[in-house]
């Protein structure tokens, strides 16, 4: 088989996650297909409701029963399930000394499935990927990013290293079995730096929300007498990024799709004074005693003002959250937030 970057950076590589077993990774997608198809179901019914159309109401909250039950593991951590966090591997403490020595965890595992063919987020996938970066690059792997995070003035972003002395580092909680909070496990990220071993501020996601931001809106806007610096990345290169691939799925947004690295919705109104469905990108992140998500809603730019200055990139906005406990869902949190910043602007 043939497995690409861009089949990796979309989860579609067929690399396994943490859970080993195909069977329980089946069992899995297809409790969930069963969830959204409940979903959709009772949403359908209820606007048949609105209609005037009968609907048997014994039918109507055995359905929402069913579909609670089958949706409140799903949404309680988002993008894993509920037993992810028993996984064994997401405790490990081996010191790797390169990206290129912990690809010996899961090279010789088999493809769950051929490469391109189905969806399946994969820490793992990315730890290959950071593999790649590094031989592409002639540098190891984590210098390579920390002159990048120095580029973008995303100066306290470091290694999630045990050992180093890391000012104003936040202690990580998690909850017990009996449901009480302590601290959480010690663990060592050197496995997965490009999955999860970087500690950053919101300060520092905002910075790299900005830049994403300015990257992909700095085309649309004249050029005028050079003042509009260029982007950090092309603008073609951040749509490319921020345009949905076939066959993904986001597990904490029903009406998104899986990007390169980003989580989509896209712009979608179908109706007059109906639900409107905003283009935005995100991400969602969870490791142990820790839970994080940026969020990226661009402002739409009317082509008649794109050349008044000073109006410039970035416009829209930018939400980071990050929270020292483990298995906090944050998107939906994330996007409120967004919605309540961009409707007070507009009121303006």
């Amino acid at each position: 088989v043939t497995i690409t970057t861009r089949l990796l950076v979309s989860h579609l590589s067929g690399i396994r996650h943490y859970e080993k077993d195909i069977t329980k990774v089946k069992e899995e997608k297809e409790k969930a297909n069963r969830a959204l198809k409940l979903t959709k179901s009772h949403q359908d019914k209820e606007q048949k409701a609105k209609e005037g159309k009968e609907i048997g109401n014994t039918d109507c909250v055995k359905q929402k029963k069913e579909h609670d039950s089958e949706t409140k593991s799903r949404n309680s951590r988002p993008g894993r399930n509920d037993k992810e966090f028993e996984q064994e591997e997401y405790y490990l403490k081996e010191k790797f000394e390169s990206v290129i020595e912990s690809l010996k965890i899961f090279k010789n595992d088999p493809l769950f499935f051929k490469p391109g063919d189905q969806f399946l987020y994969s820490t793992y996938g990315f730890t290959l990927l950071s593999a790649v970066v590094e031989r592409a690059s002639g540098q190891k792997f984590t210098d390579y990013m920390l002159k990048m995070f120095r580029d973008l003035d995303m100066l306290s972003t470091v290694l999630d290293d045990n050992e180093a002395m890391i000012y104003n580092r936040a202690r990580c909680y998690i909850y017990n079995k009996k449901g009480r909070l302590v601290n959480a496990p010690y663990v060592d990220n050197s496995y997965k730096w490009a999955g999860g071993g970087f500690l950053s501020s919101v300060g520092d996601l905002l910075k790299f929300g900005n830049a994403l931001l300015y990257s992909y809106q700095a085309g649309q806007f004249k050029n005028r007498n050079g003042k509009l610096l260029p982007g950090y990345l092309k603008p073609g290169t951040v749509a490319m990024m921020w345009t949905p691939v076939p066959k993904t799925e986001v597990s904490w947004d029903r009406d998104g799709k899986y990007a390169m690295a980003w989580a989509v919705v896209e712009k979608n109104q179908q109706y007059g004074c109906c639900r409107q469905q905003r283009h935005y990108a995100s991400h969602t992140g969870g490791a142990v005693g820790a839970s994080s998500v940026l969020l990226i809603l661009p402002e739409e730019l009317d082509p008649e003002v794109l050349g008044a200055w000073p109006v410039a990139p970035p416009r829209g906005v930018i939400v980071t959250i990050i929270c020292n406990m483990q298995s906090v869902s944050l998107n939906s949190t994330a996007l409120k937030i967004a919605r309540e910043f961009d409707r007070e602007k507009r009121a303006q």
